[in-house]
């Protein structure tokens, strides 16, 4: 089995980069709703918020890289120029979408998604990874602070979620090779 450049990047930016994504935003989310007070000791407080911190910041360094990576490396391919006349345009993802009308719609509303609603999700985890960083145990005696972390965590992990099954979806439709 060999792999084009291609699609060794497609790989790392949606399955590598994603999966390192997912599990940070499992563990985060886990970490962030078992820090009370009334579960824990102070001890087991502070070793949560250091677990807490370090998933947090892997969780947004993961999220930038993703979507650095498909913004700059990935998506100029996706949406290389094919050469004037050319017919067969299975070597350029966005024209030939844009060329099959059943398929158009995977450009037309879920690229678009993917390249600009994707940006979401690195922003609200470092803002996640922030505040945690800032707070610290201190969030434990927090609740309202806690769930809105919760809320941001789900809400960058949503924004992720949805790009990275239009990524697949169009990958599918229309592959880098």
């Amino acid at each position: 089995m060999s792999m084009t450049v291609r699609e060794l990047w497609t790989v790392i930016h949606g399955m590598g980069l994603g999966a390192i994504f997912l599990l940070a935003f499992a563990g985060g989310l886990a970490g962030l709703y078992s820090l009370r007070p009334e579960w824990v000791t102070i001890t087991g407080v502070k070793e949560r918020v250091m677990r807490l911190t370090i998933g947090a910041w892997v969780m947004a360094v993961a999220s930038w890289l993703t979507v650095v990576s498909g913004a700059y490396i990935v998506y100029p391919w996706y949406r290389a120029k094919p050469p004037e006349g050319l017919t067969d345009l299975t070597d350029f993802p966005r024209y030939y979408l844009l060329s099959v009308p059943n398929l158009a719609a995977w450009h037309t509303f879920a690229m678009e998604w993917k390249e600009h609603v994707a940006w979401f999700s690195p922003i609200l985890a470092v803002a996640v990874a922030f505040v945690v960083w800032r707070y610290g145990a201190r969030i434990a005696e927090m609740p309202r602070l806690r769930y809105a972390l919760m809320v941001l965590f789900v809400l960058a992990f949503a924004a992720a979620g949805i790009a990275g099954m239009f990524g697949a979806f169009i990958t599918k439709a229309a592959p880098l090779m």
